[in-house]
C-alpha cells in the first residue's frame, strides 16, 4: 500500500532548481516532437485506410492485425540496435535516419501489388521507426530536469498527436478514390523524409546527463561509461522499477483501438470508412488537451509528493481508461456523434500516460542507461502490442471486435493497472537510489 512504501522508502525529494530548462529546450524538443508525429505514418495509413486496402487487397481482417503485429514485433528487436547505433555516432544523426529518411520504405509500400509484397515492404518501414521512440526519450530527459519531464514528455506527444489529427481525415478522404490508399503511403513517408532532413540540420543534442542539476560538465557520464555493456544491460534488468513499467506495458490494450477503432465503427457499428476516418480529429483534439493538462497536473502532484504523486495519478488514469472503454465499445450507442464523443474522452484519458510513465522512468534509471531503458519499455510495449493486435484480428474474425475488445481491451488494461501497485513500493527506493549515485558523482568531481 502507499502508506507503508513511503514509511519504508528512503528519502526523496526533488532537488533545487529543477524547473527552469535550459534556453531553447521547448523549440529543441519540437523538432524531434515534429519527427515523431510523422514517423508513423505507415501505421496510420493502415489503421485509417484499412477498408479500403482491404477491398482492393482482398485481405481478411486479421490481415490488420498482422500488419500491426509485425511492425511492433520489428520494434522488439531494432529499437535496441538503433540506440547501440547512436551510441557510436550522433544520436541526432540515427534519429533523422532510423525515424526520417527511412521514410523512403514508407513510400515505397505504396507500390506493393499484393499482400505479402506489402507485408514486406511495411515490416521494413517500421524497421526504422523503431528507433524514434527510445532516442527521442533519451534527448527529452538531457534537455529537461525532473520538475518539468511530465511537461515535456507530454508536449512531446501531444506534438505526435497533431499528426494523427491532421492526417486521419485527409488520409479518409482518399478512401473513396481510386489506389488512394497508395497515394496515402506516397504522402506519408515524404513528410517523414522532411521532418528528418529538419531534425538533421538544427537539432541540437545538450549531452547525456546535461540535465541533471548535481552533474557539470566535469560529472557527466564519458563516452566509455555511456557504452551498452552486458554488465550494464544486467544491472537495468535488475531496476525492480522499470520491470513493473515493462509488465503494465505488456498488459496494455489501449494501443488496439487505435488501430482497429476506424475498423470497429466501420464493421460492427454500419459507419463509412470515410466517416469513420474523421474520428481521428475530435480524438486527436482531445488527445493534446489531455496530454498538455495531464503534464501540468502530474508535475504538481510530483512536487508536492515526490514519492507516489506519479503513481497515484497512473493508476487512476488506467482505471479510467477501463471504464471508458467498457462503455465506448461494449454499449451500441445509437449516433455516430456519440462514439465520437466517447472516443475522444477515451483519448483525453489515455493521453497523460507518456506524462507519467517516461518521467518514472528516467527518474529511476541513471542518465547514462536511459536510452537503453526507453528501447527495453518500448520493446516490450511493442510486443504486447504486437501479440495483442494480432490477437484482436483472430478473434474478431471469429466472434466480432466488440468480443475481442471486451477481453484485449478492457479486461488486459485492467490487470496492468493491478499491476502498477507495486510501484508504491519499488520507485521511491530506485529514485532515490539514482540520486544518490548522482549526488556522489557531483561531490567525487568537485574533489578532483
Amino acid at each position: 500500500m502507499p502508506t507503508e512504501a513511503d514509511s519504508l522508502s528512503p528519502s526523496l525529494s526533488i532537488p533545487a532548481g529543477t524547473d527552469r530548462p535550459a534556453p531553447g529546450s521547448w523549440r529543441q524538443v519540437s523538432l524531434f516532437g515534429g519527427l515523431l508525429s510523422v514517423d508513423n505514418g505507415e501505421s496510420s495509413v493502415v489503421s485509417v485506410l484499412f477498408p479500403a486496402l482491404r477491398t482492393a487487397l482482398g485481405l481478411p481482417l486479421a490481415a490488420l492485425g498482422a500488419l500491426t503485429s509485425v511492425s511492433k514485433l520489428v520494434a522488439v528487436f531494432l529499437g535496441p540496435i538503433w540506440v547501440l547505433v547512436a551510441q557510436r555516432y550522433s544520436r541526432k544523426t540515427v534519429l533523422a535516419v532510423c525515424s526520417g529518411l527511412w521514410g523512403v520504405w514508407t513510400m515505397a509500400c505504396g507500390l506493393a501489388q499484393n499482400y505479402v509484397q506489402l507485408l514486406i515492404l511495411f515490416t521494413i518501414a517500421a524497421a526504422g521507426v523503431a528507433g524514434g521512440g527510445p532516442l527521442a526519450n533519451g534527448l527529452l530527459a538531457d534537455l529537461f530536469d525532473d520538475g518539468t519531464r511530465g511537461r515535456a514528455s507530454a508536449f512531446l506527444y501531444a506534438l505526435a498527436a497533431i499528426g494523427v489529427g491532421v492526417s486521419g481525415p485527409l488520409l479518409g478522404q482518399l478512401a473513396d478514390t481510386e489506389d488512394g490508399w497508395r497515394y496515402g503511403f506516397f504522402a506519408a513517408g515524404a513528410l517523414q523524409v522532411v521532418a528528418g532532413i529538419l531534425v538533421l540540420l538544427f537539432l541540437r543534442d545538450p549531452g547525456v546527463g546535461a540535465a541533471e542539476p548535481q552533474l557539470g560538465a566535469g560529472a557527466r557520464p564519458s563516452v566509455r561509461e555511456r557504452d551498452l555493456t552486458w554488465a550494464r544491460v544486467r544491472e537495468l534488468l535488475r531496476n525492480r522499477t522499470l520491470l513493473v513499467i515493462c509488465g503494465q506495458r505488456l498488459f496494455t490494450g489501449q494501443f488496439v483501438l487505435l488501430a482497429f477503432g476506424v475498423t470497429f465503427l466501420v464493421e460492427e457499428r454500419g459507419l463509412s470508412n470515410a466517416a469513420a476516418s474523421t474520428i481521428t480529429l475530435p480524438v486527436a483534439v482531445a488527445y493534446i488537451a489531455g496530454t498538455l493538462l495531464g503534464g501540468v497536473i502530474t508535475d504538481r502532484l510530483h512536487r508536492r509528493n515526490p514519492r507516489t504523486g506519479r503513481i497515484r495519478v497512473m493508476q487512476c488514469v488506467l482505471f479510467a481508461y477501463v471504464a471508458m472503454a467498457a462503455v465506448t465499445t461494449q454499449i451500441t450507442w445509437s449516433s455516430q456523434s456519440a462514439y465520437f464523443l466517447l472516443f475522444a474522452l477515451i483519448a483525453a484519458v489515455q493521453s497523460a500516460l507518456p506524462g507519467i510513465n517516461r518521467p518514472l522512468t528516467m527518474a529511476a534509471v541513471l542518465p547514462e542507461l536511459r536510452s537503453a531503458a526507453f528501447a527495453l519499455m518500448l520493446s516490450v510495449e511493442a510486443a504486447g502490442w504486437a501479440v495483442t493486435t494480432l490477437c484482436v484480428g483472430f478473434v474478431g474474425d471469429a466472434f466480432g471486435l466488440q468480443t475481442a475488445f471486451l477481453w484485449f481491451v478492457v479486461v488486459l488494461t485492467l490487470i496492468g493497472a493491478l499491476l502498477i501497485t507495486l510501484l508504491y513500493r519499488t520507485y521511491p527506493r530506485d529514485a532515490a537510489a539514482v540520486q544518490a549515485e548522482l549526488d556522489r558523482r557531483s561531490a567525487t568531481a568537485a574533489t578532483s
